[in-house]
């Protein structure tokens, strides 16, 4: 195997288990955020912690072997498709750190109501239902799916 082949098959083995993590991540928040009682809100908030855990994975392969790539195709990093990735990549992944916040938060708050065996409670409903967390979540999407673009197209 060559150095090409071993940096795109990482790269992309990082890809995997990113954009799997994501999607664990955000159908189990989504589908907490729907549910009653605190022991299934915190059953699927769990759950999260192991897409988390895949995106934490899968960004380290995708960003470094991603910079392989870049190397081995001589791309150059002054490249503006390079850069804007870059850059939208790390945002992305600030915004993530910033949306999984309140569900962390909720989690933890579930967990407590379940032991105490009381009901959902305004406070963990709120945390599910924060604005900004969906709003920073759904814009790091929308920012990996612009990183997706400028990969396959690579502008200019």
């Amino acid at each position: 195997m060559n150095d090409d082949t071993a940096a795109l098959f990482l790269h992309l083995l990082g890809v995997l288990l990113f954009v799997g993590g994501i999607i664990l991540a955000g159908a189990a928040f989504e589908f907490a955020r729907r549910r009653q009682t605190p022991a299934e809100i915190h059953l699927l908030l769990t759950m999260t912690r192991a897409g988390v855990a895949l995106v934490a994975v899968g960004s380290l392969l995708l960003g470094l072997f991603g910079l392989w790539l870049v190397h081995l195709g001589g791309f150059g990093y002054a490249s503006g498709w390079v850069d804007a990735s870059i850059a939208l990549y790390v945002v992305a992944l600030a915004l993530g750190a910033l949306g999984g916040q309140r569900p962390k938060q909720a989690r933890r708050l579930a967990s407590q109501l379940t032991a105490a065996r009381a009901p959902a409670s305004e406070e963990l409903r709120a945390l599910l239902n924060d604005r900004l967390s969906r709003t920073a979540n759904y814009a790091s999407l929308v920012a990996i799916l612009a990183v997706l673009v400028l990969m396959v197209f690579r502008p200019g």
